[in-house]
């Protein structure tokens, strides 16, 4: 099977590649060999790839900056994964793509289904949004994998920040009142390889949306906490703990809303394809194990 993946140089995208070695053809395409804001460079490298699966691995990931940078966002977020897929459905290939719990608004108080109503509060979540709408639009087949709270050893992400901060200062302060899944790169990568395993069959049998977060949940703050009590068990004495000092969203206020409840049900992930994310904190334990030094 030959697969092509886009934004291989990202967080998620060069795990994806790394999972996928063995099990498939891979041909693997970073920014500078496919950059999604031009169209013209869609169509020609999956014309010359013809691959069976599509993982679309790259988007606009700066949630702050997407207030400014509109146009940008959505010609990446929600244009280029309908041009994909408008390429695909000629080839006959399926398209795994990754979107977002931002597609929500965060007032449900209890974990989102697939079926709930989307209400994105900032840009980011819009353009993602029309992602999801362009793909179903295009007549491909595709599995778009709603997540959450991304992080990984690589790329920039919140677990790296903490670290960063944690070499410099005694204490931290992070947002204690929005919760979600916090899943890691490698999480989603594995996830990816297993979809991928079971075929292009199956794949085309479960087309749609799916939410795919590691199981269980908790704060940004509870994150912090967590990252920074595994970087000390594995480290020992090298590690300097930092104090997680609790602070309300309207403490830390940033151009871009975010939603007070990023909590997913990935049941239906279970149901059609029998994969289930593991728990954050053995996410968790993966990613600091991972990183270098």
């Amino acid at each position: 099977m030959r697969v092509l993946v886009t934004g291989s140089a990202g967080q998620v995208g060069t795990e994806v590649v790394r999972a996928l070695q063995g099990l498939a053809e891979v041909v693997a395409h970073d920014r500078r060999t496919l950059d999604l804001a031009q169209p013209d460079q869609i169509v020609a490298r999956v014309r010359e790839a013809r691959p069976e699966v599509i993982v679309n691995a790259a988007a606009y990931t700066a949630v702050d900056k997407a207030e400014e940078e509109t146009q940008l966002a959505r010609q990446v977020n929600a244009i280029a994964p309908g041009i994909l897929a408008e390429e695909a459905r000629r080839l006959g290939a399926v398209v795994i793509h990754f979107s977002t719990d931002y597609v929500f608004d965060g007032t449900k108080p209890s974990p989102y289904v697939e079926e709930d109503a989307t209400h994105p509060v900032n840009a980011y979540g819009a353009s993602k949004l029309d992602g999801e709408r362009a793909l179903a639009a295009s007549g491909a087949a595709y599995v778009a994998l709603r997540t959450s709270w991304v992080y990984g050893p690589h790329g920039s992400n919140f677990m790296l920040t903490m670290l960063r901060l944690a070499a410099t200062r005694d204490e931290v302060r992070v947002v204690d009142d929005q919760r979600g899944a916090p899943t890691s790169s490698l999480q989603l990568a594995h996830l990816t390889r297993e979809l991928v395993e079971r075929g292009v069959e199956p794949l085309r049998a479960h087309a749609g949306v799916c939410h795919a977060t590691a199981a269980g949940s908790t704060t940004w703050c509870g994150f912090a906490r967590a990252i920074f009590e595994e970087t000390a068990r594995r480290r020992g004495a090298a590690f300097r703990m930092p104090r997680v000092i609790p602070i309300a969203t309207s403490d830390y206020p940033t151009p871009a809303r975010r939603p007070a409840n990023s909590v997913l049900s990935s049941e239906r992930l279970a149901r059609a394809f029998g994969v289930r994310i593991p728990d954050w904190r053995e996410g968790l334990v993966e990613a600091v194990s991972a990183l270098p030094g």
